[in-house]
């Protein structure tokens, strides 16, 4: 039987808490370090998940990038690479917790660089501004709020580093449109109403992403949480 509406919306809000204990102890234990490949990092966040809460299991590929890495939108591999000493890294883990999906990404800075340490506090700004923008139009489309988190990156001084802003989520696997793969985003193809029901009949829950870029110094932030909840 499928959870009631309120009963979704808890068991999303609590994955999205767990994920943020596992980023927090990730962080108190020193696991983002110089010297640390980003494989062997990514690895130690997967058996700490393990060990705080029992997760074997996480819905997209487990991502950490550092330097020039930061760059790369979602879909891309590029080569493992060590931390450096003065490095900006971001981590976003899709862990699966009670079958029900979080999706969640930070980014850390090592060192005093004054324009990571920018770029990473611009994210959190972006993404609030972002969420008000899609609180106060009702009939809000993809398109429309992709546009938006676009012109806010922009007048930050930064670009989007991706194709989308965002996707839809759940429990797991996450709702897919079928046929439709763009109205699952929030991206410029999306002109579908975000706040529209899923195939269900159920409330469409989303993510919304921030991926930041400096094409000139070569760097990127990341910060991801749930948009329609908390």
């Amino acid at each position: 039987m499928a959870d009631d509406e309120p009963t979704r919306a808890a068991r999303l809000l609590d994955a999205q808490a767990k994920a943020v204990q596992l980023f927090a102890e990730m962080e108190e234990r020193g696991l983002i370090a110089p010297g640390r490949g980003e494989r062997e990092v990514s690895d130690q966040v997967r058996d700490l998940a393990n060990e705080l809460f029992g997760t074997t299991r996480h819905w997209h590929k487990r991502i950490v990038r550092s330097g020039p890495n930061t760059l790369k939108p979602y879909r891309e591999n590029p080569p493992d690479r060590l931390i450096g000493e003065d490095d900006i890294v971001f981590a976003d883990f899709g862990p699966i917790f009670e079958e029900y999906e979080a999706d969640f990404g930070r980014t850390f800075v090592l060192g005093d660089d004054p324009v990571k340490h920018r770029l990473r506090d611009d994210l959190s700004e972006v993404f609030a501004a972002g969420r008000r923008f899609f609180e106060s139009a009702p009939d809000i489309t993809g398109q429309q709020l992709y546009a938006e988190v676009e012109r806010l990156a922009a007048a930050s001084g930064w670009e989007l580093g991706g194709w989308h802003a965002g996707h839809l989520v759940g429990e797991f696997p996450h709702e897919k449109i079928d046929g439709a793969e763009t109205e699952s985003y929030i991206t410029a193809a999306n002109g579908t109403a975000l706040r529209r029901p899923d195939k269900a009949g159920r409330r469409s829950h989303w993510i919304l992403e921030v991926h930041l870029i400096d094409r000139e110094r070569q760097f990127g932030g990341f910060f991801e949480k749930l948009l329609t909840l908390g």
